[in-house]
């Protein structure tokens, strides 16, 4: 296309007296200077959500009408964002951008450092609503909420066990195949469950945990 027929862009001649953007229309300055003022004139009609931009409020409109327009060339996952196309788009890839100032340790999303870095500062900002439970991950609290209702989702496929929590399942199946997967290092002995191993640890150690409070006689 020759040069003289290219279409000519919109002259921007309205200026934001706050960040100096420019703007081809007054309709368009207006809009923009919602960003500054804090107004959210664009309302959601299925819930309290409010936003500044129409083109904000269209793309949280995918929520309600579950529209996923981005599309991974990779693989069957799609989302509502472009944003979560890219972030998504990471873990088909081995680069790890993203490192742990602590340890070695590196991954290849942001969110995944950050729930990292709870395993250091002991930070536990996700809480059971029943109880006093807390926990470094969300998902390890939707678990534990199963232990406060009477829904069980697993069950033996050998006997008439069932359990509202996938670990005490592995557990259970361990009396029928009668695999013990944790061993000591320092003997032979084995067991079938984590905790049987550290009580166990604890008979090669000359360390006395528990006191006697009449006869000050500490003992295992």
């Amino acid at each position: 296309m020759d040069a003289a027929n290219l279409p000519s862009r919109p002259i921007k001649k309205f200026k934001c007296m706050i960040c100096n953007n420019m703007f081809s229309t007054v309709s368009n300055l207006k809009r923009h200077l919602f960003k500054h003022t804090g107004e959210k004139p664009f309302a959601c009609t299925e819930c309290d959500h409010k936003c500044s931009q129409s083109s904000d409020l269209k793309i949280h409109m995918r929520i309600h009408t579950g529209v996923k327009p981005y599309r991974c060339p990779e693989c069957n996952y799609r989302c509502a964002q472009y944003g979560g196309l890219t972030s998504h788009m990471k873990t088909h890839s081995n680069e790890k951008l993203f490192e742990c100032s602590v340890c070695e340790y590196r991954c290849k999303q942001s969110g995944d450092l950050k729930k990292h870095l709870l395993t250091h500062t002991g930070e536990k900002p996700f809480a059971c609503t029943e109880c006093e439970y807390k926990s470094s991950q969300s998902g390890n609290v939707k678990v534990h909420m199963r232990s406060h209702s009477n829904e069980t989702l697993f069950e033996c496929s050998v006997c008439a066990y069932r359990s509202n929590q996938l670990g005490n399942l592995k557990t259970h199946l361990l009396t029928h195949t009668g695999e013990k997967p944790f061993a000591c290092n320092k003997c032979d002995y084995r067991c079938k469950t984590s905790s049987n191993l550290k009580v166990h640890i604890r008979s090669h150690s000359n360390k006395k945990r528990f006191k006697c409070s009449i006869l000050l006689h500490k003992c295992e």
